[in-house]
């Protein structure tokens, strides 16, 4: 089952075709927002918007957890996030798609982990992304017309404010391509629930070290921001027919990140609580 997480300016997939908005409840608590059921070119897709529809949810207050255990439950198994971004590097102008292969987290103050106290697992984020699914995108992004980076560091802030300049010199020295609030802890969850999960961000401003871009402002974002939509559209639309067709091949994947968890709980199952399995049913079902 394919699903779709999209980032700021992207609140419903027009290509979904006998759409119906699908209330998940979650041990987690409350998601960003129902989710969006339907099918592009007969194959089945289940959309989520991030920030919800409307924009209610800034990437700070956002049920990271809350969202990726509902996806799991709805049956979610190849999981893609669209993300707005600011670039670090000249080659990157608004406008650029990237398939995203690593992560920093400056993050500060979210929930990260479905396994806390009463039942420990270390997940390996060596590799946080799905390669196979990552080669289903890119193939999609030539069907679609669309240039798409392959391979990019995607450095997320806690936000809701953009980077002061000092800060956005230090993070490109870490050699991150982009930054962004929301793909972290998104991406960690998502490996704890055994998803296949893949980022594409998409590329809105220089964020603030560039001396000859203004800084960002969100006025400024808008109309890069729905062009982007529009490409973004277009590489879902052709990502469904491609999935559809073949599903992922998981080869390229240093581990299958759908057994991400055979390994990894420490907890002994005699020192564990059965409501917190209870909790965890959807997430981490198959070991538990």
């Amino acid at each position: 089952m394919l699903g779709v997480i999209g980032g700021s300016g992207l609140y419903h997939m027009e290509a979904i075709r006998n759409p119906r908005w699908v209330p998940v409840a979650s041990p987690f608590g409350t998601p960003s927002d129902d989710l969006l059921h339907g099918d592009i070119g007969g194959v089945p897709v289940i959309f989520l918007p991030r920030h919800g529809r409307g924009h209610v949810h800034s990437p700070s207050t956002i049920n990271y957890r809350a969202n990726i255990d509902a996806l799991k439950r709805a049956g979610v198994t190849d999981l893609v996030s669209l993300s707005a971004c600011g670039s670090f590097r000249e080659d990157l102008p608004p406008g650029s798609f990237v398939l995203i292969d690593q992560f920093i987290d400056w993050t500060k103050g979210r929930e990260r982990t479905f396994f806390d106290e009463g039942l420990v697992a270390h997940v390996s984020l060596a590799h946080p992304t799905c390669r196979g699914l990552g080669q289903v995108l890119l193939a999609a992004a030539r069907t679609a017309g669309l240039e798409l980076r392959d391979g990019g560091t995607y450095l997320t802030i806690e936000g809701p404010q953009f980077s002061t300049k000092a800060e956005s010199e230090m993070f490109r020295q870490w050699g991150a391509d982009v930054i962004g609030m929301t793909n972290m802890p998104e991406a960690r969850l998502a490996r704890e629930a055994e998803l296949r999960y893949a980022t594409v961000a998409m590329v809105t401003d220089f964020d603030c070290w560039h001396e000859d871009e203004a800084a960002v402002q969100v006025a400024n974002l808008l109309a890069i921001l729905d062009r982007n939509v529009r490409k973004a559209q277009g590489l879902i639309t052709a990502l469904a027919a491609l999935y559809g067709a073949a599903g992922v091949d998981c080869a390229p994947c240093s581990s299958p990140c759908d057994r991400a968890l055979d390994h990894a709980v420490i907890t002994s199952s005699r020192s564990t609580d059965p409501a917190l399995l209870k909790r965890l049913e959807a997430v981490a079902g198959r070991i538990l």
